[in-house]
């Protein structure tokens, strides 16, 4: 006797499912975050340096602006240059992750238009390359504490948490540009454009208590709505010590804005996720 096949008609079972698909997909997300990392620095002249240079020329001409030519004031009497570099941290995992993201559907179009899988494994497993710069700039970050004699802070243990919450920050517009960047295609020339004015937007290189001093706490509260700000202090309070400029209430304020953008661009990613193949 033949078993009759049962059709289920339940709300929300596709999606369960798409969720559920993640993990069964997790080695494919595994192949392409190894297969973005040997890729990285192959056939360059420089290799792995290239993740080292660009945060290390931008501290040192931050460095000079800022401090040398504008005057701006240390934080705590932190050395400038490794208070800028520890803004950059975050900053450059931020910028690059955008990036990766952004265009992360676009680099794996041949896979996109063979294949059935969750199209969301593709922009995740490019943030694992960002991830790994990082940690390679962090041992710049403790040369420079070195050659300061600057010991850092015991809140070191909340490096991950933060590490995470930039990720995240970063995840939700990169969904966003990249789904927006397979139908209208100069959305490419958008990204770069975003993180040049971002990176003067927040206190990279200079702390924010010159904004909340030069413009008043109603205004500084609007400046907070940038995610990166609280981000930004958070890293320089957890490796740096001394008195958080930005307290709890600010950080939550930043967040709160990067939660929305994760959901805004999980959504839209989901919504249009089944046109990428034709489009490509």
């Amino acid at each position: 006797m033949n078993q009759q096949e049962e059709l289920v008609i339940e709300s929300g079972r596709s999606s369960l499912h798409y969720w559920m698909d993640l993990w069964r997909y997790r080695e494919l997300f595994v192949v392409l975050a190894w297969r973005d990392l040997s890729v990285r620095y192959k056939q360059t002249l420089l290799g792995v340096l290239w993740a080292i240079i660009p945060p290390f020329a931008t501290m040192l001409i931050m460095t000079v602006v800022f401090s040398k030519v504008a005057g701006l004031p240390s934080q705590d009497n932190v050395p400038y240059a490794i208070m800028v570099f520890t803004a950059l941290l975050p900053w450059q995992f931020f910028a690059s992750s955008i990036g990766a993201v952004g265009n992360s559907l676009l680099g794996s179009s041949h896979l996109i238009s063979k294949v059935y899988f969750p199209r969301l494994i593709i922009p995740a497993s490019s943030i694992i390359v960002c991830l790994c710069d990082s940690f390679i700039s962090i041992f710049i970050l403790f040369g420079l504490m070195v050659w300061y004699s600057f010991l850092p802070s015991p809140a070191l243990l909340l490096f991950p948490l933060l590490l995470a919450a930039t990720a995240l920050t970063a995840f939700g517009p990169g969904l966003l540009l990249s789904s927006l960047n397979i139908k209208y295609r100069d959305f490419r020339f958008v990204i770069p454009f975003i993180v040049q004015f971002g990176l003067y937007a927040s206190p990279v290189g200079f702390s924010s208590h010159v904004v909340r001093e030069k413009f008043g706490e109603s205004l500084f509260n609007l400046y907070c709505l940038n995610p990166m700000v609280g981000i930004i202090e958070g890293f320089r309070w957890c490796l740096l010590g001394g008195k958080p400029v930005l307290d709890l209430h600010h950080f939550l304020l930043g967040f709160t804005v990067s939660i929305v953008f994760l959901w805004l661009g999980l959504s839209y990613f989901r919504k249009t996720e089944r046109s990428f193949a034709d489009a490509i």
